[in-house]
This record gives C-alpha cells, structure tokens and sequence, in this order.
C-alpha cells in the first residue's frame, strides 16, 4: 500500500532542545540533528521538509516540552502524530544496541511511524475550550492528589496520638466542615480535652447547620477511653491544625475549578450532548471530552472502545487456548469514567438495568456486567459525538 507521507520526523523532544530524524519512505535520512525549543528554528525544520514532499511530524510527548512543536507544525498544515511511550518502548527492542540516546529515540520514532503506522495517535488542533479543559483537569488532578495524601498525613498523626479518635473520622468524616473547623480551633485530643465537652459543643453548633451532638458525644467517649498522653502529642497538635488548614483550603480550590470548569463548558454543543446520556455528569462529560474529543480521531466506535480499554482481548494459541479476556490497557482515565456512568445508569436508567439484569442472568460478575454495558454504550456515545444528537431512550413498540 502507498504511503500517505514522503517524509516522517521524529522528535525526541527535550526542555532546551529537540532531536530531530527525518526519513523518507524508502528509509533514507534527510535531516538529523538537533534543534532549539525556538520557533523560527523549528518553523526553518518543517518549511524545508515540507518542500520536498508531504510530512507527518510524530513526537514522544506532545503536551508541555512538546506542544510548542506541535503548535509550530500544525500552524503551517503539517500533519502531527504521537507515539506513546509504551509503544515506544516495545518498538524500540525491535532495533539493535541498547544505548540510550536522543538522535537513537528520535530515528526509532520516525521509523515506528513510517513502517508501523498503527502504533501511532492522531493529535488533532484543539479548540480553545479543550486545551483550556486540559489545564484545568490537570491541575484538578494534582490537587486531589495533595488532598490526598495531607489526608493520609493527618489521620497517620491522629491514630499515632489517639486511635480511639482516629476511628471515630473513619471514611470521609475526617474531611467533613466541621471535623476541619474543629480541629482547626482545638488542634487534637489535648486541646480538646482542656476547652471540654460543652464550649466545644456551643462552637460546633455555630459552625454546623445540622445538630451535632451525636458527633461531639462520640469525640468525647473517644477521649475518654485514653487516659495516658503519647509521646510527641504536643508537637502533633502543632502539625494538626495546618493540615486541617490545608485540606480544607485544597477542597475549596476543588470546587472553584469544578465551577470554572461548569463555566468553560457551559456554551459547549457536546457537553449538553454527552449530559443528556443517563449516569453521565459534568465531571463524567468533561472526562470524555477531554480524553477523545469530538471521536472524529476513531475511525469506529470499535476503535474508541479499544482505547478505553472496555473491549475484551481474543487470546488463541493453536487448539489449546481459547477465549477473550478483560483488557488491562487502554486510557485508565477514559475507562474509569465509562465504568462509573455505566454502573450509575444501571441503577437509574430502565434500559440500562435491563441490560445489566440480563447480564447478571448470563452468569457474569458484577464488574464484568458493568463492563458488558460500558461497551454497549460507547457505541452510542460514538454516534451521538459524531452526529451531535441528543439521547432517545427506545420507546417500546405496543402490540
């Protein structure tokens, strides 16, 4: 089969520079070197190889050191592709030596891409709602991990001190208003203990619309199970309340992305379009989007079902091994969001609970029903993203 290409770059992209290998389709080299992270240096790169026939450009990263060549290329026509690092990495065993160096990872992705042309992933021009939708979700994701883990830290320092209080914010209470706001004023079991049972009560009542003695009571029967001071209690109550702070403060920057976010999508065409799917949300919504965009980058609805890794894996060898399988690739982002819309709609959607009784019926596990159903509808999200539709439950025929 003709190529689609003449010339296929690979950049082995850096912070300071690139490394560029440019290859025609017979494998010759026409360009190798390396280039600085300028534009006019990469704008001279592009324009010359572009004069002399058509050209892919593939990186190894097309986001933050990446994205000003692919800025670069896409504002002068030029087709961009990504090679993801897993690819990169198997391909890589397919050529001799093992040395580790830029013009190498640069050659091998430009080879990759002429000769196994699968391996790569479109990258499309983004529209100014889902670059900004990327920055966003990003900097969400590093905030719940900080949330996170100053959440572990306080618990650790909680149950180090005074586990019979630790247990007393299992789950999510440790990260409720006013568990932070009481250990924010209080500190821990020491200050806790010294304000005693009834101040702290009148504070928690100030600060809570809900009636909270049941939790103030459990706080003090919890005191009052340990009547020895651990060593360091003092220097933990120190630490205490600043992670309270902090947790509470991160949960706050939480919401207010979450609502830039709202805004961002508000005037979206397919925001309103994946929303109108039961069990699929704003968060839900914007993961899609942001994981596939409008779909036209998946030739079929197959091919979106592969990547996200819903679709089973056949496994054959000769008479002996037969049979299909859960795949454990595909984007772990983009799976988890299917997987949750899927199991919320077989609670709430006739259609869905249908479907996933059906299932159950069949023999499968919950999870793999679940599956069996997010498969089922990344069919149709495929369709309603490439036709801009909205949702229509099938109505029953009457007899």
């Amino acid at each position: 089969m003709e190529s689609p290409y003449d010339i296929y770059c690979g950049l082995d992209v850096g912070k300071f520079s690139h490394y560029a290998v440019a290859i025609g389709v017979d494998g010759e080299k026409l360009a190798d070197g390396e280039f600085p992270q300028d534009e006019v240096k990469l704008c001279e790169l592009f324009t010359r190889l572009a004069d002399q026939g058509r050209v892919l450009v593939v990186v190894d990263q097309p986001n933050t050191i990446g994205a000003l060549p692919v800025a670069v290329a896409q504002n002068l026509g030029v087709d961009v592709a990504y090679l993801p690092g897993l690819a990169m990495r198997r391909a890589a065993d397919l050529y001799p030596g093992n040395a580790k160096t830029d013009a190498r990872d640069a050659f091998i992705i430009a080879d990759t891409a002429r000769s196994m042309p699968h391996t790569l992933r479109a990258i499309d021009k983004e529209s100014e709602v889902l670059a900004a939708l990327k920055v966003l979700a990003g900097f969400d994701e590093d905030l719940t991990h900080e949330c996170t883990r100053t959440i572990n830290r306080l618990r650790n320092l909680l149950l180090g001190v005074s586990p019979a209080l630790e247990r007393v914010f299992s789950g999510t209470r440790l990260t409720q208003s006013l568990v932070l706001e009481l250990f924010i004023k209080y500190h821990g079991p020491i200050g806790l203990r010294e304000a005693g049972k009834a101040k702290v009560m009148r504070f928690a009542r100030s600060k809570s619309t809900r009636d909270p003695s049941r939790l103030i009571d459990e706080i003090f029967e919890a005191l009052s199970q340990q009547s020895v001071s651990v060593s360091g209690t003092a220097a933990v109550e120190l630490v205490i309340p600043t992670l309270a702070l902090n947790i509470k403060t991160l949960k706050a920057q939480r919401v207010e992305v979450a609502e830039q976010v709202e805004k961002l999508l508000a005037n979206y065409p397919l925001l309103e379009v994946l929303m109108s799917i039961p069990g699929v949300g704003i968060k839900t919504a914007a993961t899609i989007l942001l994981c596939v965009g409008d779909g036209s980058s998946f030739p079929t609805a197959a091919h979106l079902a592969s990547y996200a890794g819903i679709a089973p894996v056949t496994r054959r060898s000769g008479s002996s091994i037969k049979g299909e399988s859960p795949s454990r690739g595909g984007n772990k982002q983009l799976k988890n969001a299917l997987f949750r819309s899927a199991w919320v709609a077989s609670t709430c959607d006739p259609e869905s609970k249908t479907y996933y009784a059906r299932k159950r019926a069949q023999g499968k596990k919950h999870n793999a029903a679940i599956i069996c159903l997010a498969r089922r509808r990344c069919d149709m999200i495929y369709a309603m993203l490439r036709n801009g539709t909205f949702y229509r439950p099938k109505v029953a025929l009457s007899t």
